[in-house]
């Protein structure tokens, strides 16, 4: 605990978090400051007002306590202190992103590896209908949108650490589950249930990297980390052909399970608490230990996060409504939410078209027309690195032209190569499977639909928590909401439209949508973008 009090705080916490909004700061402060770490004498509570704010980060204390004069505050011992995880080393800081980046790749490998199998689920449960089959896959991504909207407050009560883990042996449970399933209902409720707790690493990764990087080393994070739910799906599908082709479709839920099972140890290992609230607390708890007896009954010991909003009814009431709030009321969060949706929505339409046009037009077999997914891995992971080494040095640099002041709009110059490559790389598939070219025709135009992805996906995400910092979270899970709908929504209506148009109209089709919501969005927001958060509610001004 700090010897010497801090000066008064001018936000809610030096740096939010990006899962769980930092607490607000009251309206009202004490007339004496009141030094943290330190026991603060209340006995002159009854001349104050009822309810009285310290300079502690936004804790309110009663003015008045029975049995308790004195208040002892727990905070960080100065901004040096090693056990603050800002203050980590660089390795703790990439094995925490290592870790909650394999399970956020994990979950997404589970949502795509049973569709190269839908012929052996439409013989076994006698699936005539496309829809149908096409749900059993992508229900899993519906539980995504629905997950992280119960989970993000749970991680704000009882840590990242502990929600991400005890989520991921749910989803192994039910995961497993698929594998016996004996009918279509079971394998898609099993499926959706599996979904929810795969969603976990999704919504609470990103609180995991805000907690321990700062904002100039959060773009290489984020974008290793934001890589693995793209990359996830196409791993996916991969493996699944030729577990298929050699096994039974039962195999790839099992054989998934084996490798979760495996994250799970390194979890359990390497994965520590980041959460910056539960890590106070846990030091408060050791400074009531070490009390003796009879001042233990006087002294009350309290973190600087500890205020009515950190019961659990405001935790769940503001991770609830206040995603849909932003949604409704931030230009931001409505065009960058509905053209990240569009994007997440068009790589599951792949995921469940690739094998359809590899085996339809080209006639491969399951495990060699699953190989072809490896080329929309290598557009989003190539793309991925360079733009992971690239995009923090675009924003220094910018940064440093403009002064050394930052901007959310320095996050966007990579995303205008992206919104031309996603409708390019749309028409060269689409047309090339069309008029029936050689097999790598449609590869290449996946690996520039992959490209344009993952640049659109890392610029749109990095660009809206350096918006809404304080309220990164919410903004995130409005986006995720949109996207995880988008993703369940797609593959069910991939087949009738291919069949309406084909692969050539179909592709251009979604082209047009990619042209027209995405490539005036960067511009837009380079230049409007700075008046657009000056009349928001909740963006960084």
């Amino acid at each position: 605990m700090s010897s010497n009090p801090p000066p008064v705080p001018t936000s809610p916490s030096p740096t939010p978090t990006l899962q769980g909004d930092a607490p607000q700061l009251p309206a009202k402060m004490p007339s004496a400051p009141v030094d943290i770490g330190k026991s603060v004498d209340l006995s002159d509570a009854a001349e104050r007002p009822k309810s009285s704010a310290t300079d502690t980060g936004g804790a309110e204390f009663p003015a008045s306590e029975p049995g308790f004069p004195q208040v002892h505050i727990v905070d960080w011992d100065g901004p040096d202190d090693p056990t603050n995880p800002k203050n980590w080393s660089f390795r703790k800081k990439w094995a925490a992103t290592a870790v909650v980046s394999a399970f956020s790749f994990i979950s997404p490998v589970a949502s795509a590896m049973i569709s190269p199998a839908s012929d052996q689920l439409a013989a076994e449960f006698a699936i005539t209908n496309d829809v149908v089959l096409a749900l059993a896959t992508s229900v899993f991504v519906l539980a995504y949108a629905f997950g992280p909207l119960l989970l993000g407050p749970l991680s704000e009560i009882y840590g990242r650490a502990k929600v991400v883990q005890i989520s991921n042996v749910w989803f192994f449970a039910f995961n497993t589950g698929c594998g016996f399933a004996q009918s279509t209902g079971q394998l898609v409720a099993f499926r959706f249930l599996a979904g929810l707790g795969g969603s976990a690493a999704l919504s609470i990764g990103g609180g995991v990297l805000g907690d321990c990087w700062r904002p100039e080393e959060r773009g290489q994070a984020i974008a290793v980390y934001s890589l693995a739910p793209l990359l996830g799906p196409v791993i996916g599908p991969i493996c699944g052909a030729w577990v298929a082709q050699l096994s039974t479709w039962r195999w790839i839920f099992w054989s998934l399970s084996i490798v979760d099972a495996f994250i799970q140890c390194l979890g359990l290992l390497f994965m520590r608490e980041t959460f910056a609230p539960i890590l106070l607390e846990q030091k408060a708890e050791r400074v009531r230990r070490s009390m003796d007896l009879e001042k233990g009954r006087s002294v009350k010991v309290v973190t600087v996060f500890d205020s009515a909003d950190r019961h659990w009814k405001h935790i769940f009431a503001k991770s609830l409504l206040r995603p849909f709030q932003l949604f409704f009321r931030e230009p931001i969060i409505q065009l960058f939410g509905v053209y990240m949706a569009f994007v997440y929505g068009t790589l599951y339409l792949y995921l469940t078209t690739i094998g359809g046009i590899f085996e339809g037009i080209y006639h491969e077999d399951v495990g060699i027309s699953g190989l072809n997914y490896i080329a929309l891995g290598i557009g989003l992971s190539g793309v991925s690195q360079i733009n992971a080494r690239m995009i923090d040095k675009i924003y220094k640099y910018l940064c440093d032209r403009n002064g050394g002041v930052g901007r959310p709009e320095f996050r966007l110059p990579p995303m205008i190569p992206g919104t031309i490559l996603l409708p390019i790389g749309l028409f060269i598939t689409g047309w090339t499977a069309e008029a029936h070219t050689h097999w790598i025709g449609p590869d290449i135009g996946i690996v520039v639909v992959g490209a344009g992805m993952i640049l659109n996906f890392q610029c749109i995400q990095t660009y809206v928590i350096d918006t809404f910092t304080l309220y990164a979270a919410s903004a995130l899970a409005a986006v995720t909401f949109l996207r995880s709908c988008a993703g369940f929504g797609f593959p069910l209506f991939a087949p009738a439209m291919f069949n309406a148009l084909g692969y050539g109209k179909g592709d251009t089709v979604l082209a047009v949508i990619a042209i027209a919501i995405g490539c005036p969005a960067p511009y837009l927001f380079w230049k409007y973008g700075e008046r657009i958060r000056a009349a928001s509610r909740y963006a960084r001004k």
